[in-house]
């Protein structure tokens, strides 16, 4: 698995990039019977749900054309926490 979520770490870079977004992580989780795909973006001066919902935007249908992991799965795309600032 590590080797796919790496693909779609290298896939998806360069997209998020020229909106300044950057991965934090890619994970592959299973929760009960459902899989996550977790993948968690920050961006300088933090990310707002605009900004998520341009990522997962972006990233979806590069997701799609890869089509690399057998399992149904649900994309959770959501931001690096930034505890008190």
């Amino acid at each position: 698995m590590e080797s796919i979520l790496e693909k779609i770490r290298e896939n998806i870079k360069e997209e998020l990039l020229k909106d300044e977004i950057v991965i934090d992580s890619i994970t592959f989780e299973t929760e009960g019977k459902y899989h996550f795909l977790r993948i968690v973006l920050d961006k300088t001066g933090g990310i707002d749900l605009d900004t998520i919902v341009k990522a997962t935007n972006i990233i979806n249908p590069i997701l799609d054309k890869l089509d690399l992991i057998e399992e149904e799965y649900i994309l959770d795309v959501l931001s690096k926490e930034r505890g008190n600032e």
